[in-house]
């Protein structure tokens, strides 16, 4: 599997991906918003891109979708629960369906609601395990629920689905957020080493060349992925002075999430 990262520059600071199959040649688009850098990087790469994915319904994902199919022909696929909301679908995905790109590519599809309820993650597996996870996990932070999601179903996915994945899987998510989420996990949880050495090494780093994380560096740095630091807890106690003496994780992402959205 071959993965490219595309940096768009635009004012949503959003990531496009390319998955390619060395043996083949064939590629898959990720949320491809900005389609000619995308179709230029397959060009250049000589790949063709027979597919595209869309995490979920949001424009800043699926805005590049009809002049990429215009371009390639390509196949477009997404939640299933998504058909009304992304014109054109071949096919709607369900937990666990399999992407295949190629003959040497195979990527499952998780379903994994809470920034929308028809959001679709992409979890590949073998030697090096990879997450395309959209605007479910970001790079030290969560997706808002402002949309069309909400903050409990975006808890079940961080507990039970990704926190369990493998701690070297590659985190590969829809928008650089970085620097602003290590901020908020720093006002969270101000003794966190990990994230303070981090944000001094990526403030000015080059968004297109930026830090891959994985899920291990992510539950050092991600508060969302921290629900029972006491430090987090005895902060969070300061805005919400009716915290129980011992909150449940759920309570405490929540929480998390509300502070999030007016940070």
């Amino acid at each position: 599997m071959i993965v490219e990262q595309i940096w768009t520059g635009n004012a949503y600071r959003n990531f496009n991906y390319l998955i390619a199959c060395g043996e083949s040649g064939e590629a898959m688009a990720v949320d491809p918003l900005d389609h000619e850098k995308c179709l230029a990087r397959a060009r250049d790469k000589g790949w063709r891109i027979t597919q595209i994915l869309n995490t979920h319904e949001h424009p800043d994902h699926t805005g590049g979708n009809q002049a990429m199919i215009a371009a390639t022909g390509a196949k477009l696929i997404a939640h299933h629960k998504a058909k009304d909301k992304i014109p054109g679908m071949d096919r709607g995905l369900a937990a666990g369906d399999v992407i295949k790109i190629g003959p040497s590519v195979e990527l499952e599809a998780l379903d994994t609601p809470g920034h929308t309820m028809s959001h679709i993650c992409l979890q590949a597996h073998g030697d090096q395990p990879a997450l395309f996870c959209g605007d479910t996990l970001f790079n030290a932070g969560a997706g808002n629920c402002h949309n069309g999601g909400h903050p409990n179903e975006l808890y079940d996915t961080f507990t039970e689905q990704l926190a369990k994945l493998p701690d070297a899987t590659l985190v590969y998510p829809g928008h650089d957020y970085i620097a602003n989420n290590l901020q908020f996990t720093l006002d969270r949880e101000p003794d966190n080493a990990r994230a303070k050495t981090l944000l001094a090494q990526i403030e000015d780093q080059d968004p297109n060349a930026p830090l891959v994380s994985n899920l291990g560096l992510e539950k050092e740095i991600n508060t969302f992925l921290r629900l029972r630091s006491p430090t987090v807890i005895g902060r969070l106690r300061e805005a919400f002075s009716d915290l129980p003496d011992d909150p449940d994780p759920r309570t405490v992402f929540v929480k998390l999430r509300e502070l999030r959205n007016s940070w």
